[in-house]
């Protein structure tokens, strides 16, 4: 029943859905360490998907695509960098504001830039080493994927190193549990946070962009379908660990390939399951892990210096 060709696919299917949430989820995991909940994250990733398609239209660059994805990502950030960061205000209500603009600007944007035209981007290239790219199911899924994957792995690597070995990672993490403690020891809670909300944007535009390069090849209006909200659950399962929120948004994407594996064997399944599947399942390992004591202390508080 499961031949070779199915396996393969239901493995590249699995990896080109996580990739777009760990980028995002590299970057929740951050913001959240540093005590700021980015719920605006969902935003970040369609100005990223945006952004980068126009760019790559433009420049006929799919890596200045990702670039311009990544900086309309962090443009949106700024937004959450002044007036909660910087102003203190409810980071959840400016994190809606900034999903609700983001929506209708980037709608607005397509409409007024490629309704009549509609571009696609081309196939993007993928690694090939000769003789290890052949090799049966893990040539495809390891030796051939597109490179961005790759790029997406050592992201996970790197910021799992920053985060935990790193002078700049602890002040990240001790800002997210103690910023009176942060703040009294001469660090700058207000840089060390903005630095944070500014990598979510940048990552959350990079899972944008890979949506609309990489995995569509275009930009729909509304493309992300709540990825952003899965970004910030897997972020908040992964309790401050890169490779836990890695293994989750696998977990995802197989939850997505396996619902479409099983109609390509002949199982019926309905619509409304192969889209609520992967959510689903999310959501029950945020019920059955998800713990309050694993979220940093101070997160969604603003800070304030003086008032703690």
């Amino acid at each position: 029943m499961f031949d070779e060709t199915l396996i393969t696919a239901v493995l590249v299917g699995a990896i080109a859905a996580s990739v777009p949430l760990m980028l995002a989820g590299i970057g929740e995991l951050i913001s959240e360490r540093a005590g700021v909940l980015n719920i605006g994250l969902e935003g970040m990733m369609l100005m990223g998907a945006y952004g980068g398609f126009w760019v790559a239209i433009e420049t006929e660059s799919i890596w200045l695509g990702f670039i311009g994805g990544a900086a309309a990502g962090a443009l949106a950030s700024l937004v959450m960098v002044f007036l909660c960061v910087r102003w203190g205000l409810d980071q959840i209500v400016v994190g809606i504001g900034v999903l609700l603009g983001a929506e209708g600007l980037t709608s607005l944007l397509d409409a007024a830039t490629f309704a009549d035209t509609r571009p696609r981007i081309g196939i993007t290239a993928r690694l090939d080493i000769p003789g290890l790219s052949d090799i049966p199911v893990a040539g495809r899924v390891v030796f051939g994927e597109p490179y961005m994957v790759y790029v997406t792995l050592l992201a996970v690597a790197v910021a799992g190193w920053v985060l935990w070995k790193t002078p700049w990672g602890l002040a990240i993490r001790a800002t997210g549990e103690r910023p009176e403690a942060v703040d009294a020891a001469g660090v700058n809670v207000v840089v060390v946070r903005s630095l944070a909300v500014l990598s979510a944007g940048v990552f959350g535009g990079l899972g944008g962009a890979y949506l609309s390069l990489v995995s569509a090849g275009n930009f729909i209006p509304m493309m992300t379908g709540g990825r952003g909200f899965m970004a910030i659950v897997l972020a908040m399962l992964a309790r401050g660990r890169p490779l836990l929120l890695a293994a989750g948004a696998l977990l995802f994407g197989f939850a997505t390939a396996g619902t479409t594996a099983l109609q390509l064997v002949g199982v019926e399944v309905r619509p409304e399951i192969v889209n609520s599947l992967p959510f689903a399942v999310v959501l029950a390992a945020l019920v059955l892990l998800g713990r309050n004591e694993f979220l940093p202390s101070a997160l969604a508080l603003p800070y304030v210096r003086g008032e703690r």
